[in-house]
């Protein structure tokens, strides 16, 4: 993701870009390390990971119990993160699960952004190295809600919307795909029998997971997830959700740059009434509340305008097949329904 400040034309292309400083080196490296702390213990919790420490005690019946079992959810939440951390550094298993799911998911976060970087570097377009966003463990599920870079000077052309939107979300579903296909050869199949029919979360799989499962003779219903597999699942979504034609997506820079500034804005609030009534099914038919975190950030980016780029000519043809093959990966990896409860 990519995060522009407002257009001023009055710049010059062409000098070379400064060099980020070593301290600037450090506050990037410093966040990716908090990430990577934060992914690692995400990886060994429910439901990426062994670790299962939620079910505690019968569910509140009264207002006192209901009030009671909300004041201890701070303890509760230590208790669960400092239980995770005892066993990274005493369970070797633990330890080797958690980290190949941090490492896994990192990577496809590091290609993705870096896609971005490296295509604003060839366009010499100024632009911070990637902001990678730490969260608590099981409040951002995976450890992190991703990570993106900030834009400072305005974009030359059109092309260069493209070429630096794009390369994100291509460079993010190529490192996918490997850890995709090593969780899903390696995943365990169990009988139907075994899979508890309620209280469950539910991963719905991505076209791409199915035919990479299709490949290997497997029914992802009936399999076990693992690191890896969750690691590419996440993966997966993100690059989708960037993919969506708006405001200051990936997809909202390409569709700007393939399609114009009007497709620009009639794409975005398609998406956002799309979704928003796919929020109200998947959570009425599905049991499945994902949606409206969607939705909500296609209405914030409703509300943040595309920076109109000097040069306007229209895109090449080898730039028009490229936006069809980021259509694709969009198909490949949509989830109008990414969880559902059962």
């Amino acid at each position: 993701m990519q995060e522009a400040e407002p257009v001023n034309y009055e710049f010059f292309y062409g000098e070379e870009l400064p060099r980020p400083s070593v301290l600037v080196y450090a506050r990037h490296l410093l966040l990716l390390a908090v990430t990577f702390c934060t992914a690692t213990i995400a990886g060994t919790l429910y439901p990426f990971g062994p670790i299962n420490d939620f079910v505690v005690g019968s569910d509140p019946q009264t207002t006192d119990e209901l009030i009671a079992f909300i004041l201890q959810l701070p303890a509760r939440y230590l208790a669960i993160i400092g239980h995770s951390i005892e066993l990274l550094f005493t369970n070797s298993y633990v330890l080797t699960y958690g980290l190949k799911f941090s490492l896994s998911l990192l990577f496809i976060l590091v290609s993705h952004e870096m896609g971005h970087y490296v295509a604003c570097r060839i366009y010499k377009v100024d632009s911070t190295l990637p902001f990678f966003i730490p969260t608590p463990p099981m409040i951002g599920p995976a450890g992190t809600f991703g990570a993106f870079i900030r834009i400072k000077t305005p974009m030359p052309s059109r092309r260069a919307v493209f070429d630096i939107g794009v390369s994100g979300p291509i460079a993010g579903f190529i490192a996918m795909l490997p850890i995709a296909i090593i969780g899903i050869a390696q995943m365990e199949m169990v009988s139907p029998a075994t899979i508890p029919q309620s209280g469950q979360l539910v991963f719905s799989d991505p076209l791409i997971m199915q035919g990479i499962a299709s490949l290997f003779g497997k029914n992802l219903s009936f399999g076990v997830g693992n690191a890896f597999y969750y690691a590419a699942w996440i993966g997966a979504l993100v690059t989708t959700i960037n993919l969506i034609p708006s405001g200051q997506l990936d997809g909202g820079h390409a569709i700007y740059a393939a399609l114009g500034e009007r497709a620009h804005y009639w794409t975005g609030r398609l998406a956002f009434g799309a979704m928003a009534i796919l929020s109200v099914l998947g959570a009425y038919f599905y049991s499945s509340p994902s949606g409206f975190l969607i939705a909500i950030i296609l209405g914030i980016m409703l509300r943040v305008g595309h920076p109109r780029p000097f040069d306007q000519t229209p895109l090449d043809a080898k730039r028009k097949a490229v936006a069809l093959l980021t259509l694709l990966i969009f198909i490949l990896t949509f989830l109008p329904f990414p969880v559902k409860l059962t």
